[in-house]
């Protein structure tokens, strides 16, 4: 092992002992870059391989021009559960929050269409959202809904829980779903949104959701935070 890779090991297991004992719990971030590099005697280069090895094992993120954090518990996920994102979280003792980004009428694209039923180039519904978990951005994702089973929902408050208001709205409920879960890099505009480089892994999900009646009814595309979330699935 080079005299580098030693020191990258040794730093990261340092910060791991700390953040373990919660040494920096309290401020719930690292000090600077600058101040670690001086308590370490140490370059930023090899800093910064250290710490990305902490954030690769989910320990620690950056957040763009904000600095370092300690990553908290991740949320569990049940892909088999039928709970929405506030109810999932509440029974995890979490405080959710959902912020809309926009909400418009658009011309879906081939793939889109395709997921959703429908001939090429039909007008859809395109939510975009941001969602929180203790305050913290976890989740980018684009709801994409038939608008023949949901008119004017665009104008709703978008907020709250699209499953409440599904069946609260319009009576709807969900039947079979489709999953398809891969690793990927956050693209440019769910790593602004997150608040994350460009880039950064991610865990994608794009899910399919039909009604009662098996009528396809959305698309959704979920950019998580890699350590944000651990897929939890018992089956019987």
């Amino acid at each position: 092992m080079s005299e580098s890779q030693t020191t990258v090991a040794a730093i990261c297991q340092t910060l791991s002992e700390k953040i373990a004992a919660g040494f920096y719990r309290t401020e719930g971030r690292l000090p600077s870059e600058r101040t670690l590099s001086e308590e370490f005697s140490t370059t930023r280069i090899t800093l910064r391989e250290s710490l990305g090895q902490l954030e690769a094992q989910g320990l620690i993120y950056r957040e763009v021009r904000r600095g370092w954090f300690i990553s908290p518990p991740r949320i569990l996920y049940n892909p088999l559960q039928r709970s929405h994102f506030h109810a999932m979280a509440k029974e995890q003792g979490r405080i959710a929050q959902t912020e809309l980004l926009d909400a418009s009428q658009i011309k879906g694209s081939d793939i889109l269409c395709q997921r959703l039923n429908l001939p090429p180039q039909s007008d859809i519904y395109c939510i975009r959202r941001l969602r929180y978990i203790d305050g913290r951005a976890v989740l980018y994702v684009e709801h994409y809904l038939n608008p023949k089973f949901f008119p004017d929902i665009i104008h709703d408050d978008l907020t709250q829980s699209l499953t409440d208001l599904y069946f609260s709205r319009y009576g709807v409920k969900y039947g079979r779903v489709r999953f398809d879960m891969v690793p990927t890099r956050l693209p440019e505009q769910a790593s602004t949104a997150l608040k994350v480089a460009a880039g950064s892994p991610a865990l994608f999900i794009t899910r399919i959701n039909r009604d009662r009646q098996d009528r396809v009814i959305d698309c959704d595309l979920e950019y998580w935070r890699y350590d944000a979330l651990q897929i939890d699935v018992e089956v019987g």
